[in-house]
């Protein structure tokens, strides 16, 4: 388990102490005087004061060692071993009496002294130590020793600098100093701790491992200070320090500390680790320059600010995500201020000029940093350095939008106070819309709002003063107001729509307009040059609706209740308003039109024909008592109705008219004079369902009402049974009015009659025509019922034919299936005009040739006409020659094997006859296909063939051929000709042995 000194952890404390570290020097004595948990942080200054050290008293020989010189001691230890040597050899020979005794007093003695005068020899670099370090006791700011001073106190001893002792001074130096200046845990660096350390360790003149070492020894007491706290607050702040101590240790030795700082090996700890104590203390450090630069910042600053970063050893992009946080922190300071100023109860009128003073300050703190991101040194500054956005920041998210939005506002606004808006201010805007972050359509939508007031209000000063009236041009004028103001043409001609809709709504509200309100509105659509189209559609807009609610009330009423009232206040809205007819039918119609839509669905939804029926009735009577009144008074005349059809379409002659006079249903929807008196004046046909149906719906609806006019009302009685109660021919007269409100033309009404007529003859005709044969007497019986119809005489032939010939067709299909009928019953068939490519399938023609061609391979003949199977019949069949073709040659090789086979058998079966009509067959299929000989396993059998064809009495040619085929020489087909008939001798022969 190993434990982390750099990343917090409050639930595992680190189990295991790392290794001692193992030095030469081991009288290294690190003194430090206090540790980051118990330490009141320092003051702010150049140089924090150290910790007074203590001076050191000298002891014994070290007294007199500090009183010599390096020369003076030498020779006074040279002066020690000649008088202990004198010494002892004056007593040797005193109380020796010899020389050896002498001698050996004298080697003793001069031990004695040796040993006395290397002690104070040894004794040098200790009390040089003591020197120094009362020496730098002495110094209120140990940096400011120098590197002459620690070697004059070396020379002055005359030891090495190199020496255990005075070397391990120098450690406790510098390491009581490196620890002096780290900052407590709490408290972040200043940025000065590397250059102080690094110039310190010069003057000492230490070497990089001994001060490498000294760092080690201060990362073990701040690790051991970490193990032995027992709060989480003390914890974090040893964790923080130890965090310094890497990230200035890195720096002081920079490329070295890979290998003088075994961070990893000593503590255990991760690659990651040491990168987020560089990364961490790195941005802090970054940060704390960044305090010290506002909205005034210069070039200079930038300048230090990226020497800052390279020293600090920051990334690129860390240094620029600081930058751009503090430039957003400086812009959420004014912004701050700004909102609330604005949205402060006490308000004054000079607040709100101090909130777009701050907002000022934004945009000019963002321009500055603009210029410098376009700066030719740019690559000298701080990264970071650019627009601001608020992105990330305080005012990045929804909740803080609509305070943006209500600065923004505020600024258009004041941009916008003088009645015009100057360049700058509308890039300043747009710098501001950035900023914030707002979409185009939000910035675009309140902009929109303020300069709509502005532009109205101004458009209201110039309409009030007499100024856009007495102006030349009305358009330049409202152009240049435009341009003063950066207002959309298009968003102007909206606004101008919308004052002309409020001024008309205002001269309609007593629901018709005056002579004064016309010339009002006049002078108006001329100052704001108002297209015709826009105000004929403002027109029938707010008149149209005004005059739409008259409509449906007046339709509403019903059929009695459209009285002399109701008309009035219908040719007052039509009139008043000042509709053109036009527009007044168009609205008339829609709403009319919903009505009849209303009695179509309920004759939909009626269980029979004879409720449907009652319900396009109602239609008739409303379209005839209410509708029909409700196009007079908005005509302000009496519509001429026509009497006739409901549609006159001039395309439709004389001649057509006539053709169809014969059908009785048609002839009564064109009642005489008496009639029409009778029921009275017909509806009108202008409000029609035209365009609300599609044509087949409206020929249902006029079929269903024409089958109630044949059968009349039929009222059901008990049992089933069905009477006609009710049967008039006026009936035919709303019949005709319904063709009209469908919108039937015509042709479509004509096209109505002439099917349902069509479908009376057909239904009795099929019955009639039953087995599809025509006598006499029962075209004498068709004709009684087309006249009965009065279908014209055209149409009864066509649908008598159809019967006929479908009753043909399948008697023609049931023979071609059952092989009764063979090609020259096809071409009787044809000549009697029967269209058999109707009547047959193509595969059943298909078949058919198949079985003549068959046909033709198995008469017996040995005849094959080329022109006539290849050409004529395929001709007559009508199908694909090149097809036919095909077939005649499959056909053709499947039967020449089977004709020599069925020759040969019947050959064995002695059937002379049959085996002639074989070798006829095969002869056929040859010259269908030319073939090659033919194979056979019994060589006697084929001549016998042979000589058999041979005493028919065959064709020269087909005998010829025959010879071929059966692959028979001239000599051997001489010598069967001298034979004669082998076959009848060898029966003759049979039949005598037999009896």
């Amino acid at each position: 388990m190993n434990p982390s000194t750099l990343t917090s952890s409050h639930t595992q404390r680190p189990l295991l102490l790392p290794s001692p570290f193992h030095s030469r020097r081991r009288r290294f004595r690190v003194s430090l005087p206090r540790c980051s948990s118990d330490t009141v942080s320092a003051p702010s200054s150049a140089a924090p004061p150290q910790q007074q050290r203590p001076p050191k008293d000298l002891k014994g020989i070290e007294v007199l060692v500090d009183k010599l010189s390096p020369p003076a001691r030498l020779a006074t230890s040279a002066i020690i071993v000649a008088g202990a040597v004198a010494a002892g050899y004056g007593l040797g020979s005193r109380f020796g009496g010899n020389r050896y005794a002498a001698l050996g007093g004298a080697v003793a003695l001069g031990a004695a002294g040796g040993a006395a005068a290397y002690a104070l020899n040894a004794s040098a670099p200790q009390v040089a130590a003591v020197n120094l370090h009362n020496y730098v006791a002495a110094f209120d700011d140990p940096s400011k020793l120098k590197k002459e001073e620690i070697d004059a106190i070396a020379s002055k001893y005359g030891v090495s600098k190199q020496d255990e002792a005075f070397k391990a001074e120098i450690c406790d130096i510098y390491s009581e100093f490196v620890f002096s200046v780290f900052p407590p845990g709490g408290e972040e660096l200043k940025g000065d701790e590397v250059d102080r350390i690094v110039s310190f360790k010069n003057s000492l003149g230490i070497d990089d491992p001994d001060a490498a070492a000294m760092h080690m020894e201060i990362g073990r007491k701040i690790f051991r200070q970490r193990l032995e706290v027992g709060d989480r607050e003390a914890d974090a702040e040893q964790r923080r320090a130890f965090q310094k101590l890497i990230y200035v240790s890195n720096l002081v030795f920079g490329d070295a500390s890979s290998f003088l700082l075994p961070w990893k090996r000593v503590f255990k700890v991760t690659d990651s680790q040491i990168e987020v104590a560089v990364r961490d203390n790195a941005q802090r450090l970054y940060a704390s320059k960044l305090k010290s630069v506002g909205r005034d910042i210069d070039a200079e600053q930038l300048v230090a600010l990226r020497e800052a970063q390279l020293l600090c050893r920051l990334s690129d992009e860390l240094a620029e995500n600081l930058f751009r946080a503090h430039a957003r922190k400086l812009v959420e300071e004014n912004i701050s201020v700004a909102i609330g100023i604005l949205k402060s109860r006490t308000r004054a009128v000079s607040g709100v000029s101090q909130a777009i003073a701050e907002l000022d300050g934004v945009l000019a703190f963002n321009n500055s940093l603009i210029s410098f991101k376009n700066h030719p040194n740019v690559d000298r500054f701080a990264r970071g350095v650019g627009p601001v956005s608020l992105v990330g920041g305080e005012y990045d998210g929804d909740r803080k939008i609509e305070d943006l939005k209500l600065l923004y506002r505020a600024y258009v606004s004041d941009a916008l106070s003088g009645g015009r808006l100057e360049d700058s201010k509308l890039a300043a805007l747009n710098q501001l819309r950035n900023i914030f972050g707002l979409g185009k359509r939000e910035a675009e939508a309140i902009s929109l709002d303020i300069t709509s007031k502005v532009y109205r209000k101004r458009l209201s000063q110039a309409a009030a003063d007499g100024e856009l009236e007495m102006a030349d041009s009305k358009a330049a004028f409202l152009q240049n107001l435009c341009d003063q103001l950066h207002f959309d043409p298009q968003k102007a001609s909206e606004l101008h729509e919308e004052i002309y809709r409020q001024k008309l709504q205002k001269c309609v509200a007593d629901g018709e307009l005056s002579e004064e309100d016309v010339a009002s509105l006049l002078r108006l659509r001329v100052m704001l040059c108002i297209p015709q189209q826009t105000v004929e559609a403002v027109h029938s807009d707010i008149c149209g609706s005004m005059f739409e609610k008259v409509v449906k009330e007046a339709i509403a009423s019903g059929v009695d209740g459209y009285d002399a009232e109701i008309q009035k206040e219908v040719r007052k809205a039509a009139h008043g308003l000042r509709l053109t007819r036009e527009v007044a039918m168009s609205i008339a119609s829609k709403a009319v039109r919903k009505i009849f839509i209303n009695y179509i669905k309920r004759a939909r939804g009626a269980g029979n024909r004879t409720e449907s029926a009652k319900e396009l009735k109602k239609m008739i009577a409303f379209n005839t008592l209410v509708v029909t009144k409700l196009v007079e008074d908005i005509k302000g005349e009496p519509s001429e109705i026509s009497t006739e059809e409901p549609v006159k379409e001039e395309d439709i002659t004389q001649s057509e008219d006539d053709e169809w006079e014969s059908l009785q249903t048609l002839k009564k929807i064109r009642p005489n004079e008496d009639l029409m008196e009778k029921l009275g004046k017909p509806g009108q046909t202008e409000i029609t369902l035209k365009d609300d149906l599609p044509e087949r719906d409206r020929t249902d609806l006029y079929k269903t009402y024409l089958l109630f006019c044949l059968t009349g009302e039929v009222t059901r009685v008990p049992f089933g049974a069905q009477i006609t109660t009710k049967k008039d021919d006026s009936e035919y007269l709303l019949l005709n009015q319904l063709g009209g409100i469908l919108g039937l033309s015509s042709n479509e009404i004509v096209e109505v009659h002439r099917g349902l007529a069509e479908q009376a003859f057909r239904q009795q005709a099929e019955v009639i025509l039953a087995d599809g044969q025509l006598t006499k007497a029962r075209v004498e019986q068709l004709s009684n019922l087309q006249k009965q119809v009065g279908l014209p005489q055209e149409y009864a032939q066509k649908i008598i034919k159809t019967i006929t010939t479908t009753k043909m067709a399948a008697a023609i299909e049931t023979a071609v299936t059952q092989g009764r009928l063979n090609i020259k019953q096809i071409r009787e068939l044809k000549e009697a005009g029967v269209d058999l490519d109707s009547m047959v399938s193509q595969n059943l023609r298909e078949i058919l040739f198949k079985k003549t061609v068959d046909d033709i391979f198995s008469s017996g003949t040995g005849e094959f006409d080329d022109e006539e199977v290849f050409e004529r019949i395929p001709s007559d069949l009508n199908i694909n020659k090149e097809k036919a073709r095909g077939v005649v040659k499959e056909l053709a090789k499947s039967r020449l094997s089977n004709s020599l086979v069925q020759a040969v058998s019947l050959l064995r079966q002695r059937n002379r006859e049959g085996v002639v009509s074989s070798l006829n067959d095969l002869l056929a299929c040859d010259k269908a296909i030319p073939s090659q000989p033919v194979s056979w396993e019994v060589p006697e059998e084929l001549a016998d063939l042979y000589t058999l064809y041979l005493n028919s009495d065959p064709a020269p040619e087909n005998l010829s051929r025959l010879q071929y085929l059966l692959g028979i020489n001239d000599s051997t087909a001489a010598a069967l000709g001298e034979r004669g008939d082998r076959l009848l001798n060898s029966t003759a022969e049979e039949e005598n042995f037999v009896f």
